[in-house]
């Protein structure tokens, strides 16, 4: 039975790292083709930096007791996480803030696009 948890553990850790794998040059190509149209000249570390800024803090919400972390996306440019998506309560949405500030790179979170669902699963 202890086997069986601690594979269990480790099949959902390995699951998340690989959903997590391709986020940064996903997110890293999506922020290039924004900064094309707007013509911003933020440097590739930069960019690197807010890929990584997102993924530690997918990381975090998906580890995080309390959040349901596959509706809550994730987006980061020079420092500013915003959070989109829907939150179960205000609780899980406040949590949700405080997580993301807590990542090392966080200037602020703007969570103005996490909304809170009326129905309580």
């Amino acid at each position: 039975m202890r086997n069986q948890h601690l594979i269990r553990k480790t099949l959902i850790a390995a699951g998340l790292v690989a959903v997590f794998a391709a986020t940064p040059f996903a997110q890293v190509a999506a922020q290039d083709a924004a900064m094309q149209k707007q013509g911003d000249n933020q440097t590739v570390p930069d960019k690197t930096a807010d890929a990584w800024i997102t993924t530690k803090v997918k990381s975090e919400l998906a580890t995080t007791k309390g959040i349901k972390s596959t509706d809550i996306s994730v987006a980061t440019m020079d420092g500013v996480v915003s959070l989109t998506g829907t939150a179960t309560s205000a609780t899980e949405k406040t949590k949700a803030e405080h997580v993301a500030m807590k990542v090392k790179g966080v200037k602020s979170v703007d969570s103005r696009g996490l909304t809170v669902s009326d129905t309580a699963k």
